[in-house]
């Protein structure tokens, strides 16, 4: 499971979905499930689960969003709480010319639309923000008579003032409605024919806006696709230009802190998934600084100074946990026991990709599936590099 946020659907032995959860890290949440002290309630729950199927979101806010639209659809049996308490929060679009929304726990009869119930209102909160920035509207309480700081920002279309009509500010609550259920593929679509009929009309202004709001959804919708790993792998063939599919990867990562038992790891994948009888890992030995580059050389060098020496199966792709530097410091150690074993590495922050040759890294979509599958290798290899990290810290602290 990835160490992502999004939403999991648990689902019994006829695929019927019981429960649907979101968490800010799916892996995390899931293992919870997993232990042996479990409550008598989720014990009962999970003798039912056959199966569980996760889908992938941008940020915890947004999983938040596809949880409650899943469990209006659904029903799930075990999500009695969120579909029954009247505490947990709503959101509230008001029954006016220029409609606001808002977060509320108190459902009135008003004429106000009502969406929800949600789980957590700082999370509702943060959902609205997200897209408000891309679909502008009002979110004051009562219409003022002059334009506020939110219209000078471009948060708000300034009905109050005049700048936008009632049909194209309906059209804007739509929009966001549409995404608060979860209807994403339909919005998409939507916009997809105005942008066109925009074109025709020759309204280059109304159709570039369509673009950047389709550019937008696609950014925080909240399902990601999932893909099969000979698609992760073909993804992956095709964006790194590689002469065969990447079956076999090799993918290194170093943990230390301030260099103190500072520890390696190297994870092995094979046709997409975890190979571990072929997991290593490495205690840093010649490098006392701290220098992860040295490091980075050292552990490579050993891994295939080894294969080498016992002349084992090579990789048909290396990853590095890091950015340029680190895919140079790897690359000397390759050159250097003349293997030509194609080389790219990911930096930790905006998950660039870099190669040998190219100056400037790649940038993926996050839906796409070569970054699906780098993802998932790059992570496993932290966790591994990590947890050996920590073994050897405790047994220096506490000497077991």
């Amino acid at each position: 499971m990835p160490d992502s946020p999004g939403v999991y659907l648990m689902k019994d032995s006829a695929g019927k979905i019981i429960y649907v959860g979101k968490a800010k890290s799916l892996r995390k949440r899931l293992m919870t499930y997993l232990g042996r002290d479990l409550a008598t309630k989720t014990l009962i729950q999970m003798r039912s689960v056959a199966d569980i199927q996760v889908q992938l979101c941008p940020t915890e806010a947004l999983a938040l969003l596809l949880e409650a639209a899943l469990i209006h659809k659904h029903m799930p049996k075990y999500n009695i709480s969120l579909r029954d308490d009247k505490s947990f929060p709503l959101i509230k679009i008001t029954k006016e010319d220029f409609p606001a929304i808002y977060v509320t726990r108190k459902k009135e009869d008003d004429g106000s639309r009502y969406l929800g119930p949600y789980t957590s209102a700082n999370l509702l909160r943060e959902a609205l923000k997200i897209i408000r920035r891309s679909f502008p509207i009002r979110s004051c309480r009562n219409l003022p008579d002059k334009a506020c700081l939110y219209y000078r920002v471009n948060l708000c279309p300034g009905p109050c003032i005049g700048k936008i009509s009632k049909k194209d500010y309906a059209l804007a609550i739509e929009n966001i409605s549409l995404i608060l259920e979860g209807k994403t593929d339909t919005l998409i679509n939507k916009l997809s024919i105005e942008m066109k009929r925009f074109s025709e009309n020759k309204e280059f202004e109304q159709a570039a806006a369509a673009r950047d709001q389709i550019s937008a959804i696609s950014a925080l919708s909240s399902i990601r696709p999932g893909f099969s790993s000979s698609d992760e792998m073909q993804d992956l063939k095709n964006l790194l230009k590689l002469s065969k599919i990447p079956e076999r990867i090799e993918c290194f990562d170093i943990a230390n802190i301030c260099g103190k038992e500072a520890t390696g790891s190297m994870v092995s994948f094979h046709k997409g998934k975890p190979d571990k009888n072929n997991y290593r890992r490495f205690k840093i030995k010649a490098v006392n600084a701290i220098d992860d580059y040295a490091m980075m050389q050292e552990v490579v060098r050993r891994r295939y100074a080894r294969v080498i020496e016992q002349k084992l199966p090579k990789p048909d792709l290396i990853l590095i946990d890091g950015g340029k530097g680190h895919l140079m410091t790897a690359a000397k150690v390759l050159l250097d026991f003349g293997l030509p074993i194609p080389l790219a590495s990911i930096a930790k922050e905006e998950e660039n990709i870099y190669l040998l040759g190219k100056v400037n890294p790649i940038q993926l979509k996050s839906d796409t599936p070569a970054l699906n599958l780098i993802r998932r290798v790059r992570d496993e290899a932290h966790r591994f590099a990590q947890a050996y990290h920590h073994l050897l810290h405790r047994k220096k602290v506490i000497g077991r």
